[in-house]
């Protein structure tokens, strides 16, 4: 149970949290982190290049999905930004401009996770995505080149997959099409 004397943070919160950070509200807590780093943003960007145009613009697959990056999410009290996220478009046929986030938890999310966001994207949001109905949530490390994929099953996730380094893998929701896992992490050198 919260603390009564602790304040909760709020959406004014997020809004008031520096430019060069990502702001969220995760159980009553404002969490705020760095802009992403480079081969975090370079593996988020590479697997939007890879789904988009088979599953948001139908060409090589089977279209029937809005895809987003970076999504602000107000779920429940819950105010989450996923790296990617994804609706079937028969949930979300088009974007509506009424406010400046999401209250329709997407199908899909993927968060790929750092050193400093692990903890938070595993521990805290996987279960609030599972609350609010998500049914495939996916975990990039571009660290150590895995993508990890679950499922909800009831509020439990069940780990589908995992792949590596340079496998070719169908991972569903998106299975209709062949991913080479390498291009997520193609563009970085360790250094």
């Amino acid at each position: 149970m919260a603390d009564p004397a602790r304040r909760l943070a709020t959406y004014q919160d997020v809004l008031d949290a520096p430019d060069s950070m990502v702001a969220e509200v995760v159980d009553g807590e404002l969490h705020l982190q760095p802009r992403p780093a480079k081969p975090h943003t370079a593996a988020a960007t590479a697997l939007g290049e890879e789904l988009g145009p088979p599953f948001k613009r139908g060409r090589g697959g089977p279209g029937g999905w809005i895809l987003l990056d970076e999504p602000e999410l107000h779920l429940g009290r819950d105010i989450v930004v996923p790296d990617l996220a994804g609706w079937r478009r028969e949930r979300m046929p088009v974007i509506i401009a009424d406010e400046p986030y999401f209250v329709l938890a997407p199908d899909w999310v993927c968060e790929v996770v750092s050193p400093g966001t692990a903890k938070l994207d595993r521990a805290q949001k996987l279960p609030i995505y599972a609350r609010e109905g998500v049914g495939h949530a996916w975990i990039v490390d571009p660290t150590v080149r895995t993508l990890e994929a679950l499922r909800r099953e009831g509020p439990q996730w069940l780990i589908v997959g995992v792949w590596k380094d340079q496998d070719m893998a169908r991972v569903e929701p998106f299975d209709a099409i062949e991913l080479e896992i390498g291009n997520l992490w193609a563009d970085v050198s360790a250094g």
